[in-house]
Parts: structure tokens; C-alpha cells; sequence
């Protein structure tokens, strides 16, 4: 029997933008649909070939791409999702969420979407305690916004402090509780 889960997944330019690809095989696993939207930036570090695989679906990362449909594709992707989960999230990607700007398919799918979104952040320690980075937050989880906390662990940048992209176990323990599943 198929699932009727289908989550969104939200790729944005980070290092742990890998990590992701881990998130689609564990979705995968529990017989869920998945449909990945990507950064133009996440494509630097992962290859919509490896998500178009693993997910089994095709994969939104330029805004104007002739669709497969007569809608618009930020308006397809976001229709009739379970949960949208974008991990790793970037400090740019959560500070336009915040603030409502959609200047690529996954800002512009994020607005048009209406499941739950959960945020995992990942990024440098600086950049995470930063206020700005802050008020995105506080600005966020005011309107609904679920996140999954960063780790302090090691960085890219090769220092060790709070930022690090919470491991695929805990991203899916929230997705689950989110959507009121069990493994």
C-alpha cells in the first residue's frame, strides 16, 4: 500500500547540503513520497541527478524551467504536501522566510506552500548567533515555523560551536512527531 505522505524537501547551499541526501533515502524508507526543491547555490554541493535518484521524482531548482504541467512549477510543488522540510537551511534562506522574499523556487514555493515547515539551520557559529540571524528565529517560530535545533560540533570552517546541522535521526524524529507518524 502506498503512503500518503509526501514531503517537500528544501535543499539550500550549505556543506551539509550531503546530508540531505540521507533525509530522502530515510523518507524513502518509510514508503513516503518525496519531492526535492533545491538553491541554486545547493547544487554546488549536491547534484540534482543524486536527488532525482534517490527520490525517484524530478527535481525544481530553476525558477523558469519549462514545467511538465501548464501551473507554475513553485505552485505545483507546493500543492497537496504532508510537510515541507527544508534542511539544511542557510542563514539567507531563513532570513527570506522571514521576511517574505521569494527570489528563487524554493522562497517562492515556501510562500505558496501551506503544510508544516520545519527548518533545521545549518551554518557557521558566528553566523547562527548572530542578532539578525536571531530575530529570523524568533520572527519565524512566532508564525508556526517548527525547527530543528543546530548542533555544536565541528564546522566546515573548521572551528566548533553551535550551527552544525542537527543529525538525519533528530530531523526525522520532528518530521514524524510533526506529522503524527511513527516509524
Amino acid at each position: 500500500m502506498k503512503s500518503s505522505i509526501h514531503v517537500l524537501l528544501g535543499v539550500t547551499g550549505s556543506i551539509a547540503a550531503y546530508k540531505a541526501a540521507e533525509l530522502v533515502r530515510q523518507f524513502k524508507t518509510r514508503g513516503w513520497n518525496v519531492t526535492v526543491v533545491m538553491t541554486r547555490g545547493a547544487t554546488r554541493f549536491v547534484g540534482e541527478l543524486t536527488f532525482r535518484t534517490l527520490s525517484q521524482n524530478p527535481v525544481g531548482f530553476e525558477m523558469f524551467d519549462p514545467g511538465e504541467q501548464w501551473c507554475p512549477e513553485h505552485i505545483s510543488y507546493a500543492e497537496n504536501k504532508s510537510i515541507f522540510v527544508i534542511a539544511p537551511c542557510t542563514a539567507n534562506v531563513m532570513a527570506k522566510l522571514a521576511h517574505g522574499i521569494a527570489d528563487d523556487l524554493l522562497t517562492c514555493t515556501a510562500l505558496a506552500c501551506t503544510a508544516p515547515l520545519v527548518v533545521a539551520p545549518a551554518m557557521n557559529d558566528n553566523m547562527w548567533a548572530h542578532p539578525a540571524t536571531q530575530e529570523n528565529v524568533r520572527i519565524l517560530r512566532q508564525r508556526g515555523v517548527a525547527f530543528v535545533e543546530a548542533e555544536t560540533g565541528d564546522l566546515a570552517c573548521g572551528r566548533v560551536g553551535k550551527g552544525r546541522l542537527a543529525a538525519v535521526e533528530t530531523i526525522m524524529q520532528a518530521v514524524e512527531n510533526i506529522i503524527g507518524v511513527k516509524a
